[in-house]
C-alpha cells in the first residue's frame, strides 16, 4: 500500500522535507503534510540581504518571510530551521543573471534558482537530514510512470501553473520530488491556509526577481558590475543608425515603449547585440521567429533526445512564461536541439527558457526543455 506520497511507508515513518518560503502555498503543504501524519520539517533559505527585504512587500527568501515561516511552522508543531544560503544563491544565481543581461539575453532568475539551488543543493540536504521526499509549494503536477520513473505535468489551475519554471528537474530529482499543490485551485489553496488559521493565509504572492528588492534590476546590475554599462548604437534591421542607447541592458527583444526615436513608424527591438553595444530595432514583422536553436536541455521525454534526428518529434513549446504552448517540431542534429514553430512567434528572446510539452492539452506531460541561444526570423527561415 502506498501512502499519499508514492511511497510504501507508513505517514509517520516517512521523513518529508518542506521549502518554506514564508508563503501561503508552501505554508499550505507544510500544514497538510503534517495533518496526514508524516515526519515533517521545514526548511527556509535565506538568499539574499535580509535587510533590503526586511520590510517589503512580495518578497521571498528573506525578512519578512522568514519570520512567516517560523511562525507557521511554530503553529502547526513542526521543526522549522533556517539556512544561509546567500553566498551560493548569488554565485550560482544573482551572478549569472547579470552575466547573461550583460550578453544581451533576457535571463529566468526562478529557473536557475530551482535548478541551482533548491532542487539541488536543498535536495542534498534534505537528504543528509534522513528525507525521503523534498516537497514544494509549486504548481506543477508529479505523476507516477509504469517503470517506476516520475513524470511532470501541468498543475490542474492553469493561472498558476509553474511548469515553464521547473522544466530543468532532473528525473533523478523528480523521484525524491513532490508538488502537493499540482492537483488544487489557489482559491482552494487559500481556503487551506484559513482552515489551519495560518496567519499568512491573505499574504500577497511573490514576484518573479525576488532581489531586486527596489528600483529596477538594471540598478542591481549597475550596482553589482559597476562600469559595465557600456552605451552604444540604436540601429534599425536595415543599417540606418536612428539614435543612442546608454546600455543594452535597458532593453529586451520585443519592447516597443521607451525606446526614445522619433521615426514615424512603430518600431520594436528585434535583436541586442552585445559585442557592438547595438539595439538594432525594426517593424514588428521583423519578430516573427520561425526557428530557434536550445542549449543546456534537460530532457524527460521516454525515448532518448538524440535518436529525434533531423524527422524531429511533434511537440508544444512556450517560449515565454505567459503564453500558452504551441505546436512545434523538436529535432536533434549536429548542431544540437532545435524547434521549429509552427506558426511564428514574436519576441522570442535568447535566455529566456524553450520549455517542451507533449502536447498543447491543459494537463500535458512535460517533455523538458532548454535555454534559447539563436532566433531565426520567419523570413530568413522561408528563405
Amino acid at each position: 500500500m502506498l501512502n499519499s506520497l508514492d511511497l510504501p511507508k507508513d505517514p509517520s515513518k516517512t521523513r518529508v522535507v518542506v521549502a518554506m518560503s514564508g508563503g501561503v502555498d508552501s505554508s499550505v503543504v507544510a500544514a497538510l503534510l503534517k495533518r496526514e501524519g508524516y515526519d515533517v520539517l521545514g526548511i527556509t533559505l535565506q538568499l539574499y540581504d535580509h535587510g533590503e527585504a526586511a520590510h517589503r512587500k512580495g518578497a521571498c527568501c528573506a525578512g519578512q518571510d522568514i519570520y512567516d515561516a517560523r511562525r507557521v511552522a511554530e503553529a502547526i508543531g513542526i521543526p522549522h530551521y533556517v539556512l544561509d544560503y546567500e553566498a551560493r544563491f548569488r554565485e550560482a544565481v544573482i551572478d549569472r543573471f547579470t552575466q547573461s543581461y550583460l550578453a544581451g539575453e533576457t535571463p529566468i532568475p526562478c529557473v536557475e534558482c530551482n535548478r541551482s539551488i533548491k532542487f539541488r543543493d536543498l535536495l542534498e540536504t534534505a537528504k543528509e537530514l534522513g528525507a525521503d521526499i523534498l516537497a514544494t509549494g509549486h504548481y506543477v503536477a508529479s505523476r507516477a510512470l509504469p517503470d517506476g520513473r516520475r513524470a511532470l505535468h501541468r498543475a490542474a489551475d492553469p493561472d498558476r501553473d509553474q511548469s515553464y519554471f521547473l522544466y530543468a528537474t532532473t528525473p533523478e530529482q523528480l523521484s525524491l520530488l513532490r508538488f502537493p499543490l499540482g492537483e488544487l485551485p489557489k482559491d482552494e489553496t487559500r481556503a487551506l491556509a484559513r482552515e489551519f488559521g495560518l496567519t499568512v493565509a491573505e499574504k500577497a504572492d511573490s514576484q518573479d526577481i525576488c532581489f531586486v528588492t527596489q528600483g529596477r534590476y538594471s540598478d542591481v546590475i549597475e550596482r553589482l558590475k559597476p562600469g559595465a554599462v557600456q552605451g552604444g548604437e540604436i540601429v534599425h534591421v536595415d543599417g540606418r543608425v536612428l539614435g543612442r542607447h546608454e546600455g543594452i541592458i535597458h532593453y529586451t527583444v520585443g519592447q516597443r515603449r521607451g525606446l526614445g526615436l522619433s521615426t514615424g513608424e512603430p518600431l520594436y527591438v528585434v535583436r541586442l547585440d552585445a559585442k557592438e553595444a547595438r539595439v538594432i530595432v525594426g517593424p514588428r514583422e521583423a519578430l516573427a521567429t520561425r526557428l530557434i536553436r536550445i542549449d543546456e536541455v534537460n530532457w524527460l521525454g521516454d525515448q532518448p533526445l538524440e535518436s529525434l534526428g533531423e524527422e524531429g518529434l511533434e511537440v508544444a513549446v512556450r517560449v515565454r512564461s505567459t503564453r500558452e504552448p504551441r505546436p512545434a517540431i523538436l529535432r536533434y542534429g549536429v548542431d544540437g536541439a532545435t524547434v521549429e514553430l509552427l506558426a511564428a512567434e514574436d519576441g522570442v528572446s535568447p535566455g529566456q527558457a524553450c520549455v517542451i510539452y507533449e502536447s498543447d492539452t491543459p494537463r500535458a506531460r512535460v517533455l523538458g526543455g532548454g535555454t534559447i541561444v539563436r532566433t531565426v526570423a520567419e523570413a530568413a527561415a522561408a528563405a
